[in-house]
């Protein structure tokens, strides 16, 4: 006697799972020779619905750190939240709480040269005992790492090692930014489409097929209204991602949606530091038109 108490419905699920698999590994008869071409076949699922947004994100992520160098997603040197080992800790805890880190690359003498990392976890033994604390004793040491390190390589060494975050060097040894496993993992997780290839201004606005624009969050807003002809205003911020944190009165989160003047701005990826990737659509005259009667609903509500 079967185990399964509802043979037919096991049934049914095993031709509705295999018809799945079949249907996938079908479109996998002629074999890809290239990355472009299992992407291609990778899209077509995804057209068909075998796989779901997040799914073809995740494994488009995954292909494309083989390509990316820590270069470029390292936060950039003029970017690091760092602390001075001149500075007292009541000097530079205030900081540590504003920005929210757990790590924080520390200096001595100027921003080359990086003598360690400190945990703020590990500043609870500053409340603990204020007068015998010492922040080299507390130091964890630095990890260097080239800019031309590769992605892939560089997230196994930081499983293998347990290390969270490293430093990017140039090649001559100096300070150029820094990277961290979260860093790496967002580039697998989040949409990053291009946005290694954004290394020069013109690159910063690129459209899609579909009538979107994929903006990289540090563009200037005057280069963002002259390629739209828009007039947003610069006053509170330089760049489109300042504006959408100014619009939001907070840190931008991944999926955070706002309406600017004409446009439509979805953040796209960010972390806990900054705006990266914002993806913008021209609202059209009658969508406009419908949100200023939809807020005049509400204001007489």
């Amino acid at each position: 006697m079967s185990d399964d108490a509802y043979p037919a419905r096991g049934a049914k699920n095993e031709k509705r799972h295999k018809s799945f698999f079949e249907r996938l590994a079908g479109m996998f008869e002629a074999e890809p020779e290239t990355q472009e071409q299992l992407l291609e076949i990778l899209h077509g699922a995804h057209e068909r619905d075998l796989l779901d947004d997040d799914a073809l994100s995740i494994i488009e992520g995954t292909l494309q750190i083989s390509t990316l160098r820590a270069r470029d997603i390292m936060v950039p040197r003029a970017q690091m939240d760092g602390i001075n080992i001149e500075d007292t800790p009541r000097e530079f805890i205030p900081n540590i709480i504003a920005t929210s880190h757990s790590r924080f690359p520390v200096f001595e003498g100027g921003r080359d040269k990086v003598i360690g990392v400190l945990l703020a976890k590990d500043l609870l033994r500053y409340y603990h005992n204020e007068d015998e604390f010492d922040v080299r004793d507390n130091l964890r040491p630095a990890v260097f790492v080239p800019e031309s390190k590769p992605l892939n390589v560089l997230l196994r060494e930081f499983r293998e090692n347990r290390n969270h975050m490293a430093i990017v060097v140039d090649e001559y040894g100096g300070v150029a930014g820094l990277i961290t496993i979260e860093d790496v993992l967002e580039q697998i997780v989040g949409d990053i489409e291009d946005e290694h290839d954004w290394d020069e201004e013109a690159d910063n606005i690129i459209a899609d097929k579909i009538g979107r624009y994929r903006v990289r969050a540090l563009t200037e807003i005057e280069q963002f209204n002259e390629y739209f002809n828009a007039e947003l205003s610069d006053e509170d911020a330089d760049t489109l991602g300042g504006l959408v944190t100014s619009e939001l009165a907070r840190m931008p989160r991944r999926g955070d949606v706002v309406v600017i003047g004409r446009f439509e701005i979805e953040v796209q990826r960010a972390d806990a530091r900054q705006v990266h990737v914002l993806m913008v659509r021209v609202l059209s005259d009658e969508e406009l038109a419908e949100r200023e009667q939809q807020a005049e609903h509400h204001e007489h509500d």
